[in-house]
């Protein structure tokens, strides 16, 4: 999962629990973008906003093994 090395493009999948509703989550697809704020990084573009590429994010570069692990820990 997160040992994998991402580029720029890539389209990936996570986590995404509902900042309202904390014990919700979902499989959400962002995209690996080059970080505006600083171009030697990169950063997940999600809903209109980018994150730092950190440890923080579980990310899986399928959908079908984002859904496993969903299960896995949802269910």
């Amino acid at each position: 999962m997160q040992q994998q090395s991402f580029n720029a493009g890539d389209i990936v999948y996570i986590f995404y629990r509902n900042p309202h509703i904390q014990d919700v989550a979902n499989i959400q697809e962002a995209a690996v973008v080059n970080n505006p704020e600083n171009p030697n990084e990169l950063a997940l573009f999600l809903f209109e906003t980018y994150y730092p590429l950190t440890n923080d994010f579980v990310i899986f570069s399928s959908e079908m093994d984002a859904e496993q692990a969903y299960h896995q820990y949802f269910h």
